[in-house]
């Protein structure tokens, strides 16, 4: 488990036992809804947590359709292919999934890193280089 997912649980658990704790104060049927909005939360929090991976699968398709429309206004007569984090893999949390990786056919040793916000908002957030002697970025922006 990885320690921001540690910590979203721990998170959770304080609230669930917080709320717990407040339905003592009641009695009858204040007792019981109390309860039941405890019960709700966490029903509430496993459905985020099962559903988040697909919601982020969802916004990060949407982003590259942005970056695509993006780069081909401003290259135009360029190639290049995506690379996504894979965030659903074990070793991948510590990245954020919604950088789009860019590799243009004409630089096949960097990969640009994209972040959008939305269709108007799209920024370069850096690159990587595998060859540590290339100087010249033609597609630095």
């Amino acid at each position: 488990m990885h320690p921001t997912e540690l910590i979203e649980l721990m998170i959770v658990i304080g609230i669930f036992i917080v709320i717990l704790f407040v339905s003592f104060v009641f009695k009858g049927k204040g007792r019981k809804f109390v309860q039941g909005l405890a019960i709700f939360f966490l029903f509430a929090f496993g459905i985020f947590y099962f559903a988040r991976p697909y919601w982020i699968d969802n916004q990060i398709e949407k982003k590259i359709e942005y970056v695509q429309k993006h780069l081909e206004e401003r290259y135009p007569e360029e190639t290049w292919s995506y690379k996504k984090v894979p965030h659903r893999e074990a070793g991948y949390k510590h990245l954020n999934p919604y950088y789009i990786g860019v590799i243009f056919e004409a630089e096949p040793e960097v990969e640009y890193q994209y972040f959008a916000r939305n269709k108007d908002d799209i920024i370069q957030v850096g690159y990587s280089i595998k060859n540590a002697l290339q100087s010249d970025l033609l597609h630095l922006e």
